[in-house]
């Protein structure tokens, strides 16, 4: 694979993969294999991508259209693509039921079923291999349009006006081998290493220069355990466009996007000629210890000065609180003993543990949750498959700005109890199971997952 910019500067921009048509389904074809790349300058460290040594490209697909994606698993193990915040049935959301044989093809076909624009991307989600074999380099962005006003008043011009931020919180370990644990990031002899789009913004800030006065940034934050914080060097706002799951109900003004693993944003940044604006990137460990600031990247326009950019609209979306007066309410608390991670004291590292304490839901049931972390001092990240859901309150207090649109992905801190609501859609299952996990990938590979069916 071939990163591709269609404008100036450092920053490789993961190309925008290109379907064949067959029929009328829309067939998007992955080969996952094994390769090498310098992560560190000068040191060659073993990886895997989709279509390439590292990382995937990118997948643009439209609302109502229908999909398949072809997934050829070149890797010398078994492996799954999880395909994540894509509303899709449970036999094709690519969980640890869905495993790909090495040597084998894995062609799930559907129609999109989004409702709204939205960043989300995708990476493996085997049991116990998540976090090894995303660190190897295993992830890419997806992009899901739905066509609205608002979505036609934003940056959409790939490459061009719209680009993705691929941020991964890595090490490079004495061997060259990158962290695949917590403890690779600390041993002897070990570079921190903060990667955008594949490239290392520790050894030199990348650069992206455009045409147009006005870009689109995508954030994924899809590090194995670090959150990060992205902001202004020079700290002057940014607009927020979206949260995890969707628009926001209305731009947003914001001096900092703090994303956990797992969690993506899409932020404005408006240009003017002859000045650059920085990025930067805090990243912090799972007990939100600062291990680094960098620059992410440097952004400048070649455009000519010209009239003002024209304003926003005031409403991106139209975001309808769920109706919750009579939803069933659960409380999953987030525990661990040691090293093992549990959800309500259970470990869920086979696929017979996940099946014999699965949440058993119906179609169109409405759901309140209570995610508690009981943990001493680690910070979670809880995901859920299938569908967004709406943030309620967090310790109590009602949810306000970002926290109102629609995630899929947020931060549950020590001590915290976070409310959410979602309504389970479309699709039943007597077999597969949706998950529901902490998206800090060694965390999920310890065990803080469970199993969720709709029937």
């Amino acid at each position: 694979m071939t990163a591709v910019a269609l404008v100036g500067g450092t920053l490789p921009v993961p190309p925008l993969l290109q379907p064949t048509l067959d029929k009328d389904v829309l067939v998007f074809p992955l080969q996952m294999a094994t390769g090498s790349t310098e992560v560190l300058p000068g040191v060659a460290s073993p990886t895997a991508g989709f279509n390439g040594a590292f990382l995937g490209p990118t997948m643009r697909i439209l609302e109502r259209q229908k999909v398949r994606f072809s997934v050829t698993n070149n890797l010398a193990e078994e492996t799954t693509v999880h395909w994540h915040g894509l509303h899709i049935a449970p036999s094709m959301d690519g969980g640890p039921q869905n495993i790909i044989a090495a040597g084998t093809t894995w062609s799930p076909q559907f129609t999109v079923k989004q409702s709204q624009s939205c960043t989300l991307w995708y990476h493996p989600h085997g049991l116990g291999t998540t976090a090894r074999q995303v660190s190897l380099g295993l992830a890419g962005m997806i992009i899901v349009d739905s066509p609205s006003p608002a979505s036609a008043s934003l940056p959409r011009d790939y490459g061009r006006d719209d680009f993705p931020l691929i941020m991964q919180s890595t090490a490079v370990l004495a061997d060259g081998s990158l962290a695949q644990n917590n403890g690779g990031f600390t041993a002897a002899g070990s570079t921190l290493q903060l990667l955008v789009n594949g490239a290392s913004a520790t050894a030199a800030t990348p650069t992206l220069s455009v045409d147009r006065g006005r870009v689109r940034l995508r954030l994924l934050n899809a590090s194995l355990v670090d959150t990060i914080t992205v902001a202004r060097a020079d700290g002057a706002a940014v607009t927020q466009v979206a949260s995890d799951a969707g628009l926001l109900a209305a731009p947003l003004s914001v001096t900092s996007v703090r994303l956990v693993h797992g969690e993506r944003a899409e932020i404005l940044l408006d240009l003017t000629t002859g000045t650059t604006v920085t990025l930067q990137a805090t990243v912090q460990n799972a007990v939100n210890a600062v291990r680094y600031t960098v620059p992410l990247v440097a952004v400048s326009t070649t455009s000519p000065p010209g009239p003002l950019l024209p304003p926003l609209p005031p409403t991106l979306n139209v975001i309808t609180p769920l109706a919750t007066t009579n939803a069933l309410t659960r409380t999953l608390t987030l525990n661990n003993n040691g090293a093992i991670q549990m959800i309500n004291g259970i470990a869920g590292t086979s696929i017979t543990t996940l099946h014999d304490n699965m949440i058993m839901t119906g179609l169109n049931d409405i759901e309140v949750w209570d995610v508690v972390n009981a943990t001493a001092a680690l910070h979670h990240s809880f995901h859920l498959h299938d569908v967004p859901y709406q943030v309620i309150s967090i310790n109590g207090v009602a949810a306000s700005g970002v926290n109102l649109g629609w995630k899929d992905t947020i931060e549950v801190p020590p001590g915290a109890t976070v409310k959410i609501a979602m309504q389970f859609t479309d699709f039943t299952d007597t077999e597969y199971m949706y998950m529901l996990h902490c998206h800090n990938l060694v965390h999920e590979d310890a065990g803080m997952m469970l199993g969720l069916m709709v029937n």
